[in-house]
């Protein structure tokens, strides 16, 4: 069996260049891949197309590489918690593609299945829908959505093994298997790192098969982008 580990970030990280286009795993900051974000951004690479559900927030997650202005195109679902994000975009200095969320979840999906194009509901009527094909299906106008794939896929496991077998836990869940099918490239991360065959394969999420690189995380902090609280009564 293939032994797919690497022993540090850089190795994983061999072969990205700029203008290149990349996924980012992760829904706000839950499951994304910290150790790829943080060393992506101290490279001198620049010019990227970034892939990912949001752009995490300013000091933290994908907002590291948008600070150093490494990012000229974003194609998220969601990117309200990021000023700095939202700075760039206003001044013209980021282009943006806004996403339905189930599209862009859908469009990755698609991609790492070799489906080329599907249509949706989603977006018929708005700004989403401009310069795209419509089909009506079931009485209801849809609209061609293409799929995404990428140069290199980022994702960050709960467990995973030499194989590149995944398993994720919870809510860090979310882009994370989707896109890991959908890069040329796929690079996982993990919490805990097992020799192949102790992983349950019924509990496998995303199957070795969609793995190039993979490597035991460093300590993760798992930033909460929003801390709610109430005083105790």
């Amino acid at each position: 069996m293939i032994n797919k580990v690497v022993k540090t970030i850089d190795e994983a990280l061999d072969g990205v260049i700029s203008d290149m286009t990349f996924m980012v795993g992760g829904f706000g900051l839950s499951g994304i891949p910290e150790n790829a974000i943080a060393a992506l951004s101290k490279k001198d690479i620049f010019g990227l197309t970034c892939i990912s559900n949001n752009a995490g927030v300013d000091d933290f997650g994908l907002g590291l590489l948008l600070q150093r202005k490494q990012i000229k195109k974003m194609i998220s679902s969601y990117v309200g918690e990021n000023a700095e994000f939202e700075r760039q975009m206003l001044s013209g200095e980021l282009e943006v593609d806004l996403i339905p969320q189930g599209s862009l979840a859908e469009r990755c999906r698609a991609g790492g299945a070799g489906i080329p194009a599907f249509f949706t509901p989603a977006g018929y009527g708005t700004e989403v829908a401009e310069g795209k094909e419509v089909r009506e299906y079931n009485g209801k106008p849809h609209i061609l959505e293409t799929a995404l794939t990428a140069d290199f896929a980022f994702v960050k496991a709960w467990k995973g093994d030499t194989a590149g077998n995944l398993i994720f836990k919870g809510t860090a869940r979310n882009f994370n298997p989707l896109m890991a099918m959908a890069g040329k490239i796929t690079v996982a991360e993990v919490e805990e790192l097992v020799p192949a065959g102790e992983l349950d394969p019924n509990q496998i999420h995303t199957p070795g098969i969609f793995v190039q690189r993979i490597l035991q995380g460093e300590k993760y902090e798992k930033r909460i982008e929003q801390k709610t609280t109430r005083s105790r009564v």
